[in-house]
């Protein structure tokens, strides 16, 4: 199929998306789908399997982005539609204790270093929660995060930095009130200046530090060699708890997450961990845990409060059980092998178009970042060709492959991804770094 055939058949898609701007903000429920980064109509999905999403208008692409991690195994795996389908036929939720959520809390305290988990329904809810529990053990109120690392919307985590590497935050979206953020200090990410600072200025009134195990919201930026295990260090040292969040990275960068590419090694441990995505199997669940004796402060053992009504929901666990059951170490490897062959591919072909760029990943977590050199923190992410990425993820829509819609997103395969769906991927590559080259600075 041609690119000007696809540029033609968007018709219901547009439709679509004129009747959802008149009942949903942005046409959207969750802000990136909408193409406001890169331009043009989002593409409404309507079915997907294995590697391939299907449109409203019945184009297929090889999906890059698998629901923004979850599908690790691919669309519509036949094992996780029957599991979920037994599910469904018993009931779709309870509100009562159920067998499949104690065997997911098994199946991710045994690959995990947690000693107990707590299911809530969204990474949001898993932060928000974490952070309650780290306020409520500690007694104290200040938290630490880094810039770009995205955990939720939730009000004290949407704050940007200030002046300085330690000074209090500001509000970084309207409807957050400016006492919220002031409980937030924001750093800039892989700096130990800057967390020492802090905890030098701010020490006894830090609850808690929280970053993403390996930084997948403003592209793939791994942390420098140590610097979790510096973290933890830093923390421990000054009472305070480190909280590593997994939503992203949980079973997704390696069968351990991002904690078994440094923790595991390096014989850390993180206080809290937050879980979301791959736990779910591409359902509404996510988990926060940790050290047995800070689980405990929980209620009903203990005076912090958390609750759910679909926390634990039936279907999603079970959909997370089969999951995780079957990504075996197999599985990981075979990722392994699909994300270094697009990988390379990508850089082959911008190189060669001479377009800058570096490629960065975490486990079978990558991006490209339209830029020379490599991106070690937020600033440096932000110092890219956000009109080259815009047009080259648009040649590769239309060649049939859909990218993240914005140029600070991950990429994600999975299992499912064929020969067939690299060999797509990589015919339109030579165009999109033309097309890329072509708006290079513009």
């Amino acid at each position: 199929m041609t690119s000007e055939t696809f540029l033609s058949r968007t018709a219901a898609s547009e439709a679509l998306f004129e009747r959802a701007r008149a009942v949903t903000p942005g046409g959207v429920n969750s802000p990136v789908r909408a193409f406001n980064a890169v331009g043009g109509t989002p593409r409404f999905i309507t079915s997907a399997s294995g590697a391939w999403l299907t449109d409203a208008d019945g184009n297929d692409y090889v999906d890059l982005i698998c629901s923004w991690g979850p599908m690790l195994l691919g669309h519509a795996h036949p094992d996780v539609q029957a599991a979920v389908a037994g599910a469904v036929a018993r009931g779709t939720s309870y509100g009562t204790p159920t067998e499949p959520e104690v065997e997911l809390a098994e199946e991710i305290v045994a690959r995990t270093p947690v000693e107990r988990v707590r299911f809530v329904s969204s990474g949001t809810e898993a932060t928000m929660s974490a952070i309650r529990l780290a306020r409520g053990a500690t007694g104290r109120d200040l938290v630490v995060k880094f810039a770009g690392c995205y955990h939720g919307h939730v009000d004290p985590l949407l704050a940007e930095a200030g002046s300085g590497v330690a000074t209090l935050a500001v509000p970084g979206t309207s409807g957050v009130p400016a006492s919220s953020a002031a409980e937030t200090l924001v750093l800039p990410f892989n700096d130990r200046e800057a967390v020492l600072a802090a905890f030098e200025a701010h020490g006894p009134r830090i609850a808690c530090l929280i970053t993403e195990a390996s930084p997948g919201n403003m592209g793939v930026v791994p942390p420098s060699p140590g610097f979790n295990s510096f973290l933890s260090e830093t923390c421990r040292a000054h009472g305070a708890l480190f909280i590593s969040d997994e939503v992203m990275t949980g079973f997704r960068a390696t069968e351990q997450g991002g904690w078994g590419l440094d923790g595991a090694i390096e014989g850390w441990v993180p206080d809290l961990m937050t879980f979301g995505k791959v736990m779910g199997g591409g359902f509404p669940a996510a988990a926060f845990g940790g050290r047995a004796d800070l689980m405990a402060h929980l209620a009903p053992e203990g005076p912090v409060y958390q609750a759910g009504t679909l926390s634990g929901n039936p279907v999603a666990t079970t959909a997370g059980l089969a999951t995780l059951r079957l990504a075996t170490p197999e599985v990981y490897a075979q990722l392994d092998r699909t994300a270094t062959t697009i990988r390379d591919a990508v850089a082959e072909h911008l190189r060669a178009a001479g377009v800058p760029h570096v490629v960065q990943s975490a486990g079978t977590m990558f991006s490209v970042f339209f830029r020379d050199g490599a991106v070690h923190d937020f600033a440096e992410a932000s110092q890219q060709d956000t009109g080259a990425y815009a047009e080259f993820f648009h040649s590769m829509l239309n060649q049939g492959v859909y990218l993240p819609p914005s140029a600070y997103e991950a990429w994600f395969v999975s299992a499912a991804h064929d020969d067939r769906a690299i060999s797509t991927i990589i015919d339109a590559l030579p165009a999109a770094a033309i097309a890329a080259a072509a708006a290079g600075g513009h």
